[in-house]
């Protein structure tokens, strides 16, 4: 893959909320990946998961993918667990503060995310570390000393800090740490390329940089990735919202979940969560577009994709067959009553005398509606002929084996 080919595929999925910036971290992230090269090095990447809970769902593991793909081009990736950072609590996709966890609560949440996280990294390749190991040792001095490179103001005009002011809701000064400690952790570890979702612009883009330049570093490329919506395809994706896919959830149900998801958010699924590449995406795009490709099999072809990085291929084709058979296929019971077609008899007809309508109106009211099937087909007119013996639905659960 060549110097151009990478860029496209690290910068796949990111987004800075401003063109400009995205352009001047792509340039930036293109000049490191030349300098890589001819000095024949990787380049130190990393992304910072504070651990505040235990189980991660699909969200959590947008930027995980992200280092993945640097890992396969042959980087250094480190999975920085935030120990001290989760003490403080991040303030960046809040409201309020969150609460203060303790060190014995952190460290019990710290146990499951390694374990969780090498089902999309490469644990061969993988370096885990604790930002305890510096933040440790930082005194009230040094603290003052990473304070001195920030405003008062910068910190009041981010929005979520904005929104709490105007509304006349307390920012409490520890939240103000974390960007300090979080930018402290890209300099300690001397980072090339940072890893974050767009609620953590401020950490990595201000705070990251700008401690790495004040203390005589080059400042580090920020890889700014989008946040993946719910279920529901608009809201972030949170366990708060009840939107989520557990990725312990089985293979089947991920399966289900993913099926769910709008048409309007394959696309964001499959830049963010998927291994296809941009060009496999825009053909994809470009097939459902065109007709060539059903939504729903384009959905399917992504869903099947997803969990095959959490579970294995026979897996995940195992919850694509049991989905259509469930959903697609409306789980045709193996017992049903039976029904001998009479001569003559309309769909109308076979509706009446099998009981699965009280009357003419109402036959023909589910006709209309779409809601009558004949092995899996729709009918349409009710005083036609009944077309030929099979399976007959009427509504979502009542089945007649005509013969």
């Amino acid at each position: 893959m060549n110097i151009e080919e990478q860029v496209e595929l690290l910068m796949q999925g990111t987004d800075y909320g401003d063109e400009d910036l995205q352009k001047a971290m792509a340039s930036e992230l293109r000049e490191r990946l030349k300098v890589a090269e001819k000095e024949n090095r990787p380049l130190r990447v990393y992304c910072g998961y504070d651990p505040t809970s235990t189980d991660l769902h699909l969200g959590h593991t947008i930027s995980m993918r992200k280092l993945r793909q640097f890992q396969d081009l042959g980087h250094e990736v480190t999975f920085l667990i935030g120990n001290y950072t989760a003490l403080v609590g991040d303030p960046s996709d809040k409201n309020k503060a969150r609460p203060v966890l303790t060190q014995e609560k952190v460290a019990e949440n710290a146990l499951t995310y390694a374990e969780q996280a090498f089902r999309v990294l490469d644990k061969s390749k993988t370096r885990i570390r604790y930002n305890s190991e510096w933040l440790s040792k930082l005194n009230l001095v040094d603290l003052i000393r990473l304070g001195q490179n920030f405003t008062v103001q910068q910190f009041l005009a981010r929005e979520n800090f904005a929104k709490r002011l105007d509304k006349g809701e307390p920012i409490y000064l520890h939240e103000t740490f974390y960007a300090l400690m979080q930018g402290y952790d890209a300099a300690a570890m001397e980072t090339d390329i940072q890893v974050g979702g767009s609620d953590q612009l401020f950490n990595i883009i201000v705070a990251g940089r700008k401690l790495q330049e004040a203390l005589g570093q080059k400042p580090l490329v920020g890889i700014i990735t989008g946040i993946l919506p719910g279920t529901d395809g608009t809201q972030r994706m949170s366990k708060s919202t009840g939107n989520i896919v557990p990725i312990n959830t089985g293979a089947d149900d991920m399966f289900g979940k993913l099926m769910s998801v709008p048409d309007s958010a394959m696309g964001t699924y499959m830049r963010l969560v998927t291994r296809f590449s941009p060009h496999e995406i825009a053909q994809i795009e470009k097939d459902v577009a065109s007709g060539a490709l059903h939504p729903r099999d384009a959905k399917m072809k992504m869903a099947k994709e997803i969990v095959s990085i959490f579970y294995t291929e026979a897996e995940a084709q195992s919850g694509q067959d049991n989905f259509i058979k469930m959903f697609q296929q409306k789980e045709i019971p193996d017992e049903m009553p039976e029904y001998e077609l009479q001569s003559g008899q309309t769909v109308v007809d076979v509706i009446l005398a099998a009981g699965m309508a009280e009357s003419k109106s109402k036959a023909r009211q589910l006709i209309d509606q779409k809601g009558v099937r004949l092995d899996g087909e729709v009918l349409e007119r009710g005083d036609a002929p009944f077309p030929h013996p099979g399976v007959l639905q009427v509504g979502k659960r009542k089945f007649l084996r005509v013969k």
